[in-house]
């Protein structure tokens, strides 16, 4: 018989939030708009592109 715990954290579901909002908050930007955003959200959160030192 199979039972299901309940997740204290669940990774799937805080992706699909996380990507929803951003969307939200990013889909009329124009190309150039979208890069500015990106910069801006890498630097608040002191963050890298992958492959960057």
């Amino acid at each position: 018989m199979e039972t299901k715990k309940e997740k204290a954290f669940d990774a799937v579901t805080m992706m699909h939030e996380i990507r929803d909002k951003i969307s939200l908050e990013t889909q009329d930007m124009t190309f150039e708009e979208l890069k500015a955003y990106i910069k801006t959200q890498l630097d608040q959160n002191n963050a890298k592109l992958v492959g960057q030192e």
